[in-house]
């Protein structure tokens, strides 16, 4: 029989908080009014995050896993998860409880009013710092005006998704997957539900601040079109700049023929601007192309290095991609 509600967690280096939240998703778990799954996703953990996912699994038959091969990231591990959950209902959410389990049951009451996405909004962001603030802030608010499609701001991945939402999002042979983007492209009736956020339950910050900026990129560059046009404007801003640099050197060549520093200065800064210009132009032109790099390449997502809890059938339908070993 397969289950009505699927849970899918992401797990990378988390052994501080995997039993905190199997406890506090199991209590979830066990008020559905259907069979549930929880998938856990390895996603290449150093710690002992995959052997506790196997004592879970066979302490508890409603869990299941999949281990990547390696790490190949947050969204890509969503992803797998997706591909292989059999429920219904799907809902995303994070192993550091900064994604409340105890919120999926008002999530589940909205889908049953007709709703096939429903996000979960941040209002408030508990014990995080002023700097994290502002630029999760920025960030949003900048995608949602320049997307070409209304990303809700102040959203993450924490979200439930009907079944009908997770087979076109399968579908989608993209790889550079930002997953709330995708989520805003495909349409269908969506709603947020607002909560707090809560501090990390235990260990330390897998987003790093590299590691946010190279999302937050992914982003932009994904369902926005408007940083190519930028460089235009700069090249065009540029170009008028220089020619009235020109203007200006001539104009101290002809009434201060003696203030050679004044027109060197002018010719340097002018320069300096182009070469500027040049390169963030160059750079954006990069992240495209890099990413039709990515595309074309045509490799699979992930590579499996163990899947356990799924029937066989299933999951021999699902592996498009090539195992390493399977349990």
């Amino acid at each position: 029989m397969l289950p009505k509600y699927s849970f899918i967690v992401p797990i990378y280096n988390e052994e501080e908080t995997i039993q905190e939240m199997y406890r506090r998703i199991s209590q979830v778990m066990n008020r559905m009014d259907g069979e549930v799954e929880l998938c856990l996703v390895n996603d290449g953990s150093r710690d002992r995050s995959l052997q506790m996912m196997r004592e879970l699994h066979q302490k508890d038959p409603r869990v299941v896993y999949l281990s990547l091969a390696r790490n190949f990231g947050h969204q890509i591990a969503v992803t797998a998860g997706l591909n292989f959950v059999r429920g219904k209902v799907i809902v995303i959410l994070d192993a550091d409880l900064q994604d409340p389990p105890e919120l999926i049951p008002d999530m589940v009451e909205k889908w049953r009013q007709g709703y096939k996405i429903v996000y979960a909004q941040r209002i408030q962001r508990r014990q995080e710092g002023w700097f994290k603030r502002f630029t999760a802030y920025a960030f949003y608010r900048i995608l949602k005006n320049l997307a070409d499609v209304d990303i809700p701001t102040d959203t993450g991945d924490f979200c439930l998704l009907d079944r009908q939402v997770v087979d076109v999002l399968n579908a989608m042979p993209e790889r550079n997957r930002y997953i709330r983007g995708l989520r805003a492209w495909v349409g269908f009736n969506q709603i947020a539900i607002k909560f707090e956020r809560d501090p990390r339950f235990a260990g330390e910050v897998k987003y790093t601040f590299r590691k946010s900026l190279a999302l937050a990129i992914n982003g932009l560059v994904s369902f926005s079109k408007v940083p190519l046009q930028l460089s235009t404007y700069m090249g065009f801003f540029a170009a008028l700049l220089s020619l009235f640099m020109c203007v200006m050197v001539l104009y101290w060549r002809l009434v201060q023929p003696h203030s050679s520093l004044t027109g060197m200065a002018i010719i340097l800064m002018a320069i300096f601007f182009i070469g500027g210009v040049q390169l963030f132009s160059i750079g954006i032109l990069g992240e495209y192309i890099g990413r039709i790099y990515e595309e074309v390449k045509q490799r699979p997502l992930y590579t499996l290095a163990e899947v356990a809890g799924f029937y066989e059938d299933y999951a021999e339908r699902q592996k498009s991609m090539s195992m390493v070993d399977e349990k």
